[in-house]
């Protein structure tokens, strides 16, 4: 392992207070044998019966060994004292009571007499001595520990919710820590019990519905909630009191922390919105997807992107045959392959850069690796951007979805999944016009192939590249304002894991043609996420940080729609996924304009609006 002086300086010092307790112990084993004569002669040396005096000194030695061996035996010169605890106590205990047994069964056999008070004298006067010291130490050490956060800069006044298990750890070590700047003035938990009790001298004020009256008696400037067993809606109740404070707010994440006790303030994390939004958890369903990827090869394009990365990270997971990331943008594919590299050593994986509107360059990749699935998840997504370049809308999503259907086709890939949008449904913009033609090749190719296609319709996620949450979240970083569109603004969210999810779902169940819509739960009002943010930043909406209100972009709609028509929706084994029943498409006519709109793409055409619109009437562009 190699010599290092830091360790070396470290168990040098570890050796030292040892050695200084060991040493302490002899001293104070030979005053208590001594002090038990003295206490039990009226406090007089001079009273002490010789005989008596006599065995004290003949067995002193004996009794220093064994006393100090079964010390060492207990942990009482290894244990970290300034830490020391209930468990450190019952060690001290049973090593006190043992030696004593061991001294008097000794003196019985040796038969050196001693007053019948002696042992019970011994026994008070050793407990005394041993715990003492050691437990001062850790008391010395708060309260040095406080006199410092008094000196230092202002400590942050925080609540703690949660008096159980885990509140007990992390009270215990904001109090022990000389480098936590905390002052924990009240503790808050439901349990009707507790309240008016104190945990670590700190009293349990009342339940969580006190916490906004109670946050201002005592100035909180952070609430940490320490329930690692709440549920998703309690959860989700529970912040929405504690957002009623303008104080900063921090959580476990979850019961598996609480394995071993292994609990401490580094665990602490910061609410996030998936936290508010409190949806319920997606049923995975993990055979289904493994049963259909286990031992495949796999190819993905737009493999470093958002949603992209995410659906290599769950392949990952179910052992498929070969791994194959398509990206056209060398940082993202390089930063996802680092990753899966170190978390899946094991994993045949290729990483390539190329463009799915390179037709050939796509063709080569899967006459190479003939991919049984692809999940097609390259696209322009960006509504203001495409809305500015409606060309390259065009060029990227249309033409490389269908350089990327046909090189399945040709290749007899087995099943092609297209990442869609609610954008797509009665689109105002030309991003979500793509998409919708983008499904349209989808279900041509579904016509005349035997590979079986699908799309997978869904709304925003959170945290993805460019969405809403960390505009706003750098947005508050910097000070404010925090900008919204619309006031009357919704979106439907949900978190990247589970959109993957469901769309991996969705590939196990696609047999050709299958448009699926994905339920996204209730939608939810920007304006209102933007204040949350604000208030889980520890600051007050429209005081601290403002919110302006920009109009509505270019393309931009109030509210998305996932479905078309809901009597068309097909239920599934999962009762959040559904299937939109859609027409059948005219392969010629479509394939035509389809093809049209591609060239006139290339040439610059400045009235491509016109052209999407004859294809996807639906459309409504920013002229109507």
């Amino acid at each position: 392992m190699g010599f290092s002086i830091q360790r070396f300086y470290r168990n040098r010092e570890a050796v030292i207070k040892g050695t200084a307790l060991f040493l302490l112990d002899i001293i104070l084993i030979i005053a208590s044998m001594t002090g038990a004569l003295w206490m039990r002669y009226d406090f007089s040396f001079v009273n002490i019966d010789p005989v008596f005096w006599e065995s004290v000194q003949d067995y002193m030695w004996i009794n220093v060994v064994c006393t100090v061996i079964i010390n060492a035996f207990c942990r009482l010169y290894t244990s970290l004292w300034r830490f020391a605890s209930l468990e450190e106590l019952k060690n001290a205990i049973i090593a006190i009571l043992l030696s004593s047994f061991v001294q008097y069964c000794g003196m019985k056999l040796f038969k050196y007499p001693v007053p019948r008070s002696y042992i019970f004298l011994y026994i008070m006067l050793l407990s005394f001595c041993i715990i003492v010291p050691r437990f001062s130490y850790r008391f010395i050490r708060i309260a040095y520990h406080n006199r410092e956060v008094i000196w230092q800069s202002k400590p942050v006044v925080t609540m703690v919710v949660g008096a159980g298990a885990a509140g007990y750890m992390l009270v215990r070590e904001m109090k022990n820590s000389k480098h936590l700047n905390r002052k924990v003035p009240c503790i808050i938990d439901d349990d009707k019990q507790k309240i008016g009790t104190y945990l670590q001298g700190i009293p349990i004020v009342g339940g969580q519905k006190d916490i906004p009256a109670m946050a201002k008696k005592y100035n909180i400037e952070e609430i940490i909630i320490a329930i690692p067993t709440l549920k998703e809606e309690k959860r989700r109740e529970l912040l929405e009191i504690c957002q009623e404070t303008a104080c900063k707010i921090k959580m476990l994440p979850g019961i598996y922390q609480m394995v071993n006790q292994e609990v401490d303030v580094s665990m602490l994390r910061d609410v996030s919105i998936e936290d508010l939004l409190g949806r319920e958890p997606v049923d995975l369903r993990m055979e289904s997807i493994g049963n259909y990827i286990t031992g495949k090869v796999i190819l993905v394009t737009g493999g470093g992107g958002s949603i992209g990365s995410e659906i290599c990270r769950q392949v990952a997971l179910h052992d498929p045959k070969q791994l194959v990331i398509v990206d056209i943008y060398e940082n993202n594919a390089y930063n996802i392959q680092l990753e899966l590299k170190k978390k899946h050593p094991e994993l045949n994986l290729e990483t390539l850069i190329a463009s799915v509107r390179d037709k050939k360059r796509i063709e080569d990749i899967f006459e190479t690796y003939h991919p049984d699935i692809v999940y097609h998840a390259a696209a322009h997504k960006h509504v203001p951007l495409m809305e500015d370049s409606p060309d390259e809308a065009i060029k990227n999503n249309v033409l490389g979805t269908y350089n990327v259907a046909s090189a399945a086709n040709k290749y007899h890939v087995k099943k092609m999944v297209l990442i869609s949008t609610d954008k797509a449904v009665r689109p105002t913009n030309v991003m979500g016009a793509s998409k919708r033609l983008c499904e349209m090749i989808i279900q041509i190719f579904s016509q005349i192939s035997p590979t079986e296609y699908a799309a997978v319709r869904f709304g925003n996620v959170l945290g993805s590249n460019g969405s809403v949450i960390p505009v706003f979240r750098q947005q508050i970083k910097n000070g404010g304002p925090v900008t919204v569109t619309h006031p009357d603004i919704i979106r439907y969210f949900m978190t990247i894991p589970e959109a993957v999810n469901l769309v991996l779902q969705c590939g196990a169940y696609a047999k050709g043609g299958e448009i699926f819509i994905l339920d996204m739960g209730e939608p939810v009002k920007i304006l209102d996420l933007a204040k949350k943010m604000i208030r889980l930043s520890g600051h007050v909406p429209g005081q601290d940080i403002k919110i302006e209100f920009t109009g509505l972009r270019p393309g931009e709609k109030l509210y998305e729609e996932l479905l078309i028509d809901e009597d068309n929706l097909v239920e599934t084994e999962n009762d959040r996924i559904f299937v939109a029943q859609m027409g059948e498409i005219d392969v010629a006519e479509v394939s035509r304009k389809i093809d049209g709109l591609i060239r006139l793409a290339y040439d610059e055409y400045k009235d491509i609006r016109a052209e999407i619109k004859k294809i996807v009437p639906e459309y409504k562009n920013k002229t109507e």
